[in-house]
């Protein structure tokens, strides 16, 4: 790790090369680190020193890498609190329910039948989603209680956390929801995603599209009170308008991908992410 400014990354995105290039052009001395070929001797008392900037895709990964780093004494954007709070919805949606942050109605059961049992008394639709998890995969929309016991049935045989059955309301909304980047305090662009052809869900690598959006007050405030709660520096806030609630976050990302804000928006996210780790180190 470099005693300066690190990039740590597991896939080179558009974000991880324009994050480089931003840090070059202000004469950042910054080297890329390859979470996979990186290796950590825990049992050393020196301390290293020096930013780094968390970028891996794996949550895994990320999660213990940012972990060992920080008790090295790197700074890490986000810290390990931020990466497990905001890596896992359900810690999420407990950590925004418990502050007053509105968010669509949820639940949580452990069994494909305590899960069967909250849908019949909740009704259809809902959605069900991994508590980890990125991109839209492995989200399910549940009309009816055949669909809800095929999709289930395939999930008792997969990895244990897929046997988490975290459950959301399926929203009355416009066909869209909001994408906000918030680095410190200030929300620097938002986008509206709409749903791709065919599709419910507003993810980009699922065909959806970006429009960009004005920032209200409204909006403002109650993005940094979820990234508050999360501990976050640097996150995406994903949120809906619920026509019965108003605004409600579903979900903080901590690894946020910002290519589509950047290109529908002009904001310059790198570079301010770049002036953002140079105040904040060490």
């Amino acid at each position: 790790m470099s005693s300066g400014l690190s990039i740590l990354y597991d896939t080179i995105r558009w974000e991880e090369k324009a994050l480089f290039d931003a840090a070059k052009k202000k004469g950042v001395d910054t080297k890329m680190v390859d979470c996979k070929s990186l290796s950590i001797d825990l049992d050393k008392t020196e301390e290293r020193h020096g930013t780094a900037i968390q970028r891996c895709v794996s949550y895994y990964r990320s999660l213990h890498s940012t972990a060992a780093l920080e008790g090295k004494g790197v700074n890490v954007i986000n810290s390990l609190n931020t990466s497990i709070f905001a890596g896992n919805k359900l810690f999420t949606h407990m950590l925004l329910v418990k502050n007053g942050i509105p968010t669509p109605f949820s639940a949580v059961a452990f069994s494909e039948e305590a899960a069967l049992e909250i849908l019949e008394k909740r009704g259809y639709p809902m959605v069900l989603k991994p508590t980890v998890g990125s991109w839209g995969r492995m989200i399910a929309l549940l009309n009816d209680r055949d669909s809800a016991e095929g999709i289930m049935e395939t999930r008792e045989t997969m990895y244990p956390i897929y046997q988490v059955y975290y459950l959301e309301e399926f929203v009355n909304r416009p066909p869209r929801d909001i994408r906000a980047i918030m680095i410190g305090d200030q929300v620097i662009a938002a986008i509206y995603r709409y749903s791709g052809d065919g599709q419910w869900k507003t993810n980009m690598a699922l065909g959806g599209k970006a429009e960009s959006m004005r920032i209200t007050k409204e909006l403002e405030d109650i993005c940094i009170k979820a990234k508050n709660v999360v501990q976050g520096q640097i996150v995406g806030i994903d949120l809906m308008e619920s026509k019965e609630k108003g605004l409600v976050v579903h979900e903080v990302n901590n690894t946020t991908e910002y290519k589509n804000t950047v290109r529908v928006t002009g904001v310059d996210i790198p570079a301010l992410m770049i002036d953002y780790a140079m105040k904040s180190r060490k």
